[in-house]
């Protein structure tokens, strides 16, 4: 079997390495990459969708001179917001897996390399328990809109399926969490 193509990203200060080929939190990783990517490529349709939805606004202005009319995209409002924000949080996994996220160390900036370290996995260990709790809620809302047939107003498109990636996104972003409590030499959401 050839060896893996290098990553793109440089290697994670978050997510513990286990074994020759990084196993669980390098599978973990790759996954959240996965995810980010297609966070990445949804945004990148909503770019589009929004740069024709302006080109008809603008093409409207144009032809109103000559007594015509462009119409705009309907329901692009719709799309956008629904796919913005399951886009949103395709991104958090590889954040958490990166520590990305925000925080202030100045208060344990001098503490010993142990309180660090054990503060570290803390706060992983809560940001685990959160996400994986706005994924049961995420998914609970996700059950209710499918029950009540929720749609959207314009388009009439139904409002559930873009809480699945969102879901799974929550999940992957409670696991890789996780895993800094759990892995070895795990040094936590921030390090």
């Amino acid at each position: 079997m050839p060896p893996a193509p290098p990553s793109p990203l440089p290697p994670a200060e978050g997510v513990a390495r286990a074994g020759p080929a990084g196993g669980v939190a390098a599978a973990l990783e790759r996954l959240a990459l996965g995810f980010a990517m297609a966070g990445g490529g949804v945004l990148g349709l909503v770019v589009l969708v929004t740069t024709a939805n302006a080109a008809a606004f603008i093409l409207d202005r144009i032809a109103r001179l000559l007594g015509a009319n462009v119409p705009a995209l309907p329901g692009y409002e719709e799309f956008a917001a629904l796919a913005t924000g399951c886009a949103a949080i395709l991104f958090l996994p590889l954040c958490q897996a990166r520590a990305g996220h925000v925080a202030v160390d100045v208060l344990i900036a001098r503490a010993p390399a142990g309180v660090q370290r054990a503060l570290g996995r803390l706060w992983a260990g809560l940001t685990a328990a959160v996400a994986a709790a706005l994924a049961w809620a995420m998914l609970l809302g996700l059950g209710t809109l499918r029950a009540d047939g929720a749609i959207t107003a314009v388009l009439g498109w139904p409002v559930w399926p873009f809480l699945v990636p969102a879901v799974a996104a929550l999940g992957l972003w409670s696991t890789v969490a996780a895993a800094q409590v759990f892995g070895p030499e795990s040094r936590g959401a921030r390090g």
